[in-house]
This record gives structure tokens, sequence and C-alpha cells, in this order.
């Protein structure tokens, strides 16, 4: 389970460290795609498999299945770490993140995020000030006990 939140800058090449927490647990590969909400999200090989497993259940005749899978899918990478822990992410990935020079590396449960940091600092903010609101619904939905 990833947990956890770290900052760290983003080079002119698109490199960017990963903690040493997180590293252990992708193993020396991971897929790296675009997420929701502006962040890219990151998976161990085991999870992709599994969500490859599951997506590929979902209809072909869905526009809106085939529009998710497309882009989903057309701009995952597999990424390794470099001697001192830094995956490079490419163009389209930083383009759609919006990253800059700063980064946030979130532990999400089964994946990792990453965020510029503004954008990072401005959902954090508006999670903050829902989060009573939304663990009520939750807790309604699933009989969590927070």
């Amino acid at each position: 389970m990833f947990m956890g939140e770290y900052h760290h800058n983003i080079d002119a090449k698109g490199r960017l460290i990963i903690p040493t927490k997180f590293r252990q647990q992708l193993d020396s590969c991971f897929v790296l795609t675009r997420g929701m909400d502006g962040c890219l999200f990151g998976y161990s090989l085991s999870k992709w498999h599994q969500l490859e497993q599951q997506l590929q259940k979902l209809p072909l005749t869905k526009q809106s299945a085939r529009s998710f899978i497309r882009f989903f899918y057309a701009a995952a990478a597999e990424c390794e770490f470099d001697k001192q822990g830094r995956i490079n992410i490419s163009s389209t990935l930083i383009e759609y993140a919006n990253l800059s020079k700063n980064c946030v590396i979130a532990g999400v449960l089964d994946r990792i995020e990453i965020w510029d940091e503004d954008a990072w600092q401005q959902t954090s903010a508006e999670t903050a000030q829902n989060f009573a609101q939304t663990s009520e619904e939750l807790r309604d939905l699933f009989d969590l006990n927070l």
C-alpha cells in the first residue's frame, strides 16, 4: 500500500526522483500514465496487469469505454529507475499534468500520483474544505467508520 506525500523537483530533462519507500514497492519497473484530476498515476506491473484485465471486460461497443481506454493507454509508459532513483517522464505526460519544477509524489492505496505542486495545493485545499461532507457520503455508501 502506498501512502505519504513527498516533494521533489523535476529537472529540464523530465527526470524526477521517486521516494525510496515507493521505489521499493514499485520494484525496478512500473507503469506511469494519465490519471484523473490532472495528475499522473503510477502502478506496479502486477497492479497494472490486474487493471488491464478489468479494462478488457469493458464493452468496445460503448463510446465512453473506447475513449477511456484510448486516453488511459495512449500515454502509458514503462518507467525504470536510474542509479539516483529517478524516472524520465515523457513530454506528453509532463504536459498533461502541467508539471513545472516543483512536484508532489503522493501514495494513494494501490498507486502513486504525481502532481504539479500548485495543483496539489489547490486540490488539497478543496478536499480539506469538503472533507466532513465527503466522509458522510462515503460512510453512507460503504459503512465507513472514520
